[in-house]
């Protein structure tokens, strides 16, 4: 399926936001070419006047240089709340980069969440910020299950681009979301992701709205043997699943020596430590502790 691309007229790219990963927003695009099946973000549909499904349409967001971004200084820039800002039509349209080279020198700290290896294009331009931290999603070794849910690039060359950032001295997360109750191997992820991240981020796959349909014909089509436990979960609100995987992982990395954490806060470790591993399960509610103690700071 083809992708409408064109471009719009902004006037300003950031906004206050109340996730505990940023104080500020940045999106440089509407809509997202991976098209993941499971995304919280076409909601955005109800915001632009868009009539396609989501993952058909990108708008190209323009806008004037910003101006005076020391006014920044001291905030966290989360890149990518609602769009991959490395989504195939970064290639051309450089928009994130734009946007980094305008911040450059602001003093902001920048956090970027992608599925893509673009952002090896501009290592050059992320080291010259002192906190800067990229994310990867991977919730799945199995290529054929990353193919039936999103059009991104490999979970292979998702791990060599957090492996180069590693290597090069700048601050990684493996964030293993959505996890697919039955479906994503937790552990055997985390194994792979140890040693080029510095953090390693769970969520829950949180069904709500349009894309719960489409989650659960899937898993009716591909594996009927896990519906039961999905209808547990997302229809009669059950959280056994989440509280049992909760165990699982304390006591793996109890085994394994690593820390295991249940808030988000003060999660910034030594580079050369090994990764923090920070439970996000039941996000809503620790969204909204979150937003609390920012309020409170």
């Amino acid at each position: 399926m083809s992708v409408i691309i064109r471009e719009i007229q902004t006037k300003n790219i950031l906004t206050k936001s109340d996730l505990p990963v940023g104080d500020r927003s940045l999106n440089p695009y509407v809509g997202c070419e991976h098209a993941c099946k499971y995304c919280y973000a076409c909601f955005m549909n109800r915001f632009t006047g868009h009539t396609e499904p989501w993952g058909t349409y990108v708008d190209v967001k323009m806008w004037k240089p910003l101006l005076h971004t020391e006014r920044y200084a001291g905030e966290e820039i989360f890149l990518g709340s609602v769009t991959d800002p490395y989504q195939p039509c970064e290639e051309r349209y450089r928009r994130t980069r734009a946007a980094l080279e305008e911040l450059a020198g602001s003093g902001a700290k920048i956090s970027i969440a992608t599925k893509s290896d673009l952002v090896m294009r501009d290592m050059d331009i992320l080291k010259r910020f002192s906190d800067a931290r990229v994310s990867w999603s991977i919730n799945t070794l199995d290529e054929d299950l990353k193919n039936d849910m999103d059009n991104a690039v490999s979970i292979e060359r998702r791990f060599a681009a957090m492996k180069a950032f590693h290597d090069a001295g700048i601050r990684t997360t493996c964030f293993i979301s959505p996890i697919f109750p039955g479906l994503t191997d937790v552990e055997r992820i985390i194994e792979r992701a140890r040693d080029k991240c510095n953090l390693i981020w769970l969520e829950d796959l949180n069904l709500r709205g349009a894309f719960k349909p489409v989650i659960m014909r899937y898993i009716a089509e591909k594996h009927p043997e896990l519906l039961p436990l999905y209808r547990d979960i997302y229809d009669r609100k059950i959280r056994a699943y989440w509280q049992w995987l909760d165990g699982e992982i304390g006591a793996y990395a109890e085994r394994e020596g690593l820390e295991y954490m249940t808030a988000v806060d003060n999660i910034e470790r030594p580079f050369d430590a090994p990764p923090v591993i920070v439970n996000f399960f039941y996000h809503g509610e620790i969204k909204k502790s979150a937003k609390k103690r920012k309020n409170l700071a």
